[in-house]
């Protein structure tokens, strides 16, 4: 088998089982050495598709599973390059702005501490920017931390949001589809966000195009409620709300 069937021949094992171990792995593909299969793990890890686990396990992890911030980063950087650089031209001298968690918001947060504005932000990567360049006032949004998703969120967070009012917020998102939804896997993240669109003049969805039609198991708030930045635009989910993309 080429790489590319080996790969896909992987995922589909993984799919189906969600958690198996190397050497199980190596009884469905028995024309497959071990060495092959731990090598192509490690580039399907690369892009998010899986993730290894203590023990020699492998865990599959769909586009709307909560992924490590630490490799969320590292997946599709260009495009959220892209959309961080489109959200910061939005953005001006004396605005209120929130900045969600999630990789989109920290790249957002590095091309926007040096402005003249005021940034609320649950994102604890804040605490990781260069503060030589700092002009922005910064205000954490304190509550409960998760380390997966460097968030904070809960009950004292959303009492905190609730007193605040934004220009503009910047939202992340697991999945944007025209049904259900803006979604995402954890309850208090999307009462966070509702929140949060709630209090704005104007809210953004940061979402690059691998999460169109991807659907978590909470849902934030409907995508006719905010307009999408993304890198590629998408004919059909335009019919639903407005999008802000690259210029050709």
């Amino acid at each position: 088998m080429i790489p590319y069937e080996r790969q896909e021949k992987l995922l589909d094992i993984l799919k189906k089982r969600r958690l198996i171990k190397i050497e199980d792995i190596n009884k469905e593909i028995p024309d497959v050495s071990s060495s092959t299969i731990r090598r192509d793990i490690k580039e399907l890890e690369k892009i998010g598709k899986v993730e290894s686990m203590y023990g020699g396990a492998v865990r599959y992890l769909s586009n709307i599973d909560e992924i490590p911030i630490s490799k969320k980063s590292l997946i599709n950087k260009k495009e959220k390059d892209i959309i961080a650089t489109l959200a910061a031209d939005l953005i001006n001298d004396g605005d209120n702005v929130y900045v969600d968690s999630g990789s989109n918001g920290s790249i957002l947060l590095e091309k926007i501490i040096q402005k003249n504005i005021t940034i609320y932000t649950t994102n604890t990567n804040i605490f990781r920017q260069n503060w030589d360049v700092l002009n922005a006032e910064i205000v954490v949004i304190g509550g409960s931390y998760n380390p997966i998703t460097s968030s904070l969120s809960g009950s004292f967070t959303e009492d905190g949001l609730k007193n605040i009012f934004f220009d503009e917020s910047f939202i992340g998102t697991n999945g944007i589809d025209p049904k259900n939804g803006v979604t995402t896997p954890n309850i208090s993240e999307a009462v966070k966000k509702r929140i949060v669109k709630e209090h704005s003049r104007k809210t953004y969805v940061l979402c690059d195009n691998s999460k169109f039609y991807q659907t978590a198991n909470v849902r934030a708030f409907g995508i006719s409620e905010a307009t999408i930045i993304t890198n590629k635009i998408d004919k059909e989910l335009e019919e639903y709300t407005q999008f802000i993309v690259p210029k050709e």
